[in-house]
């Protein structure tokens, strides 16, 4: 039986082949002294993705898993699948176009362990990217999406759209799945009773490659997924739990 880790990092990766090698090799460096697993989702690519998977995993990457989407099936249900078959108790999630810095990662664990106190309840860390590096259509897009969301989900996060989490995987997996869920996992979190810690994160520019995930027409959607978590959220009566009597 393979043994359990602390942590599993998470990559859904759509045509991200000029990104993803330096991307490995910067989580190689960040958890040089953690036991952890990368599991990256080839979600439905059509350059050399996988080829180029495959080649770092024959290679030696050793902590490499690759999982595949025949066909594009969007980063939550990419997301999904990959804590589905993770392996650590924490995962970290990175957007696989390398904006997201992994050595943002072991800060977020130290947080998660300094934090023991609160263990049971503790259940995400959220990146919070204080200098944003896209453009000014996406960081308008984002502004209005987080506005909204705030005002009516409440759930004084602000940056949810950051790709960078850390999210206990019991907890992950107990949220229901929808498509773009992804975008609300800190007022899934704190409604079903988890605490939530923010944490100020690295954000880069893309070095390659073009956007496929979080783009102005997405954002622009999202805002109806936004409505349809407001309800699902109203109908949620996990915030609580009973009490348990004697005699």
């Amino acid at each position: 039986m393979t043994a359990p880790l602390e942590l599993s990092v998470l990559i859904p990766a759509r045509n991200e082949a000029d990104n993803l090698p330096a991307l490995l090799q910067e989580i190689r460096t960040a958890l040089a002294t953690q036991d952890y697993e990368v599991l990256v989702v080839d979600d439905g690519s059509r350059d050399h993705t996988l080829s180029v998977l495959q080649h770092l995993k024959n290679q030696g990457y050793a902590q490499l898993r690759i999982l595949r989407h025949e066909h594009s099936l969007g980063q939550s249900t990419a997301l999904w699948h990959a804590a589905e078959a993770a392996r650590g108790q924490w995962l970290a999630t990175l957007d696989g176009d390398g904006q997201n810095d992994p050595a943002d990662i072991p800060g977020m664990l130290a947080l998660v362990r300094a934090n023991q106190h609160l263990a049971g309840s503790l259940k995400l860390v959220a990146g919070h990217r204080v200098k944003r590096r896209d453009s000014a259509s996406k960081r308008w897009a984002s502004r209005l999406a987080n506005g909204l969301r705030r005002r009516l989900l409440g759930d004084a996060t602000p940056d949810t759209g950051c790709g960078l989490k850390l999210v206990e995987r019991a907890a992950f997996l107990r949220l229901p799945y929808f498509d773009h869920m992804h975008r609300f996992i800190p007022a899934l979190i704190l409604r079903h009773n988890g605490c939530m810690l923010v944490h100020p994160v690295n954000h880069r520019p893309r070095q390659a490659g073009e956007s496929k995930y979080g783009n102005l027409d997405r954002a622009l959607v999202g805002i109806l997924d936004l409505f349809g978590v407001w309800w699902l959220i109203r109908r949620t009566r996990l915030d609580t739990r009973p009490q348990e009597l004697e005699g």
